[in-house]
């Protein structure tokens, strides 16, 4: 007798976060936020700008932390090791105008929450004079979120790409302040930068300047990566490919 194959269930997004508690660096109280299970991920081919992705689930969403009583947030890489400074300039910039909100935490946020934490995060990096790495970094994931709300948006209508075409001027602005900061902290910071070592970052770089159409720079920092005895054969690769694509953008521009 053949049995009927089971059901897999799919995944929801709930099942890949787990509450986790988070001690304030400004108010020193403890809070709940969701994370990530970094176990149960299936990762999927990133963007070309190095984007994550991950089956059933944009982890982007659950990287900052969000104090619900003081108004702190910052991506988790950042929410710790302030100096005593830093945190007299969130307490008196940030934490003095934050009116509390919920403390439990939802279940899943969504994009326009996601965006909301990662503009506090961003004035809370402006107040307490972070790296300007740190605000690039904030900003470029900004962009990564309005790229995927924009993604998702219907456009059959004329007032639907309309409001799809506004996101994306807004992904724009942030993408633009992304690179611009990243280029002023290649001049003026060490490696690593937000994590990345120079050939990680020369790659991004490339793919930014190879949207703004700034061949030059891109092909600049593309030959970094190309020209290097270490970088490893995926990433020589990924940088072979987005030659060409420098190459066509100059023959374009030049003709």
């Amino acid at each position: 007798m053949n049995q009927e194959p089971k059901e897999v269930k799919q995944p929801s997004e709930a099942d890949f976060l787990y509450n986790k508690h988070v001690t304030c660096t400004i108010c020193d109280k403890t809070f709940e936020t969701r994370v990530i299970r970094s176990a149960k991920l299936r990762r999927l081919q990133p963007d070309f700008d190095l984007r994550p992705r991950f089956r059933d689930i944009d982890t982007l969403k659950y990287d900052v932390y969000a104090c619900p009583y003081c108004g702190y947030a910052a991506m988790s890489r950042y929410f710790e090791h302030l100096t005593k400074g830093q945190v007299q300039l969130v307490k008196e910039q940030v934490c003095s105008k934050f009116e509390p909100g919920l403390v439990e935490p939802a279940e899943t946020i969504d994009y326009a929450e996601a965006i909301t934490r990662y503009k506090r995060a961003m004035t809370c990096s402006e107040v307490k004079k972070a790296k300007g790495s740190e605000v690039a970094y904030t900003c470029l994931k900004i962009s990564w979120l309005y790229r995927s709300v924009a993604d998702e948006m219907p456009e059959g209508t004329d007032g639907e790409k309309a409001k799809k075409a506004e996101i994306r001027k807004v992904q724009e602005v942030y993408y633009k302040k992304a690179f611009d900061g990243f280029q002023a902290a290649v001049a003026g910071e060490n490696f690593p930068i937000c994590g990345m070592d120079s050939y990680t970052l020369d790659y991004l770089m490339a793919c930014l300047a190879c949207h703004f159409k700034e061949y030059y720079f891109a092909s600049k920092a593309i030959s970094n990566i190309l020209s290097s005895q270490t970088v490893d054969r995926r990433m020589k690769d990924k940088a072979l490919d987005l030659k060409y694509e420098i190459l066509e953008g100059i023959k374009k521009a030049d003709s």
